[in-house]
């Protein structure tokens, strides 16, 4: 295979599904051999006439700067886990903040005249 033909070429895939988003991670090859990697997040979303649209978010990572973002990505974990077992946030699902939201809602609307007040 020549330069030409593997520019921008995928020498690996990994999607993995995340509810409604999908991430994809891609490291591809430039025309000068150099190897990086995009991560791309994609929102599948439908509009008011029900047709299904996607919105894509795009990080390119290039082999310089990977060791910089994998610590940076690391300190975070790390910071989450910590703020996470400390007990001051939620460790609700997605599905029992929408349920919690719902509950909090009031249950019947109620019509107030300000003339009367």
């Amino acid at each position: 295979m020549n330069e030409g033909q593997h520019y921008k070429e995928d020498v690996f895939t990994k999607s993995i599904r995340a509810g409604k988003r999908t991430y994809f991670f891609d490291v591809k090859v430039t025309r000068g051999n150099d190897l990086y990697m995009t991560i791309t997040e994609s929102k599948r979303s439908i509009d008011d006439q029900g047709n299904s649209n996607y919105e894509k978010h795009k990080i390119f990572l290039y082999k310089e700067d990977l060791d910089k973002f994998l610590e940076g990505l690391q300190d975070s974990i790390e910071k989450f886990k910590e703020l996470k077992s400390s007990g001051n946030y939620s460790d609700d699902g997605p599905f029992d903040r929408q349920k919690r939201r719902e509950e909090d809602k009031p249950q019947e609307a109620t019509d107030v005249n300000f003339e009367d007040l």
